[in-house]
């Protein structure tokens, strides 16, 4: 597969990992999408194993979706500003503390938002604390997963 046929799954994945923190967009479906194109176009053994991983991932994803309450984000005062910081701290954080930098980073994405926006501590722990009990922990279980496929597909691009 050439670099710019690659350097398009990984706009895909990028994309797809956007599209977790939008409502009604199948962020999810998109990074599995982008890996089976990958696996498509290179058909190597790591490929493959990668696709089914994926699936995998994907799958017991969604079953820990389902047991989870549903997302209800924007009657708890969810912004779009909330879900870019919560993005941007659980990649951060999946990069600094390579997987579960990505729940720490997550909820302080969150918890800066709140910060900026209410401008005191406690105000802001209540708002995390509202925020992950009215579907954040829905959002996190997916974004997880798919930050958990893409870093697997990296490491799969760059080994070989």
């Amino acid at each position: 597969m050439g670099v710019w046929a690659l350097l398009l799954v990984g706009v895909v994945l990028l994309l797809g990992l956007c599209g977790v923190l939008v409502p009604g967009v199948p962020g999810s479906w998109l990074v599995w999408a982008a890996v089976m194109w990958w696996a498509l176009q290179d058909p190597q053994p790591l490929a493959w194993g990668v696709l089914v991983g994926a699936t995998v991932v994907l799958l017991l994803s969604q079953v820990v979706r389902w047991a989870l309450p549903p997302r209800r984000l924007r009657t708890s005062g969810a912004t779009p500003r909330m879900a870019v910081y919560a993005g941007l701290g659980a990649l951060a954080g999946f990069v600094v503390l390579p997987v579960v930098g990505a729940v720490p980073g997550f909820l302080g994405g969150i918890y800066l938002s709140e910060r900026l926006r209410l401008g005191r501590h406690g105000e802001a722990r209540a708002a995390v604390r509202t925020a992950m009990r009215s579907g954040g922990w829905s959002v996190l279980a997916e974004l997880f997963a798919c930050l958990l496929i893409a870093g697997a597909w990296l490491g799969a691009v760059l080994s070989g």
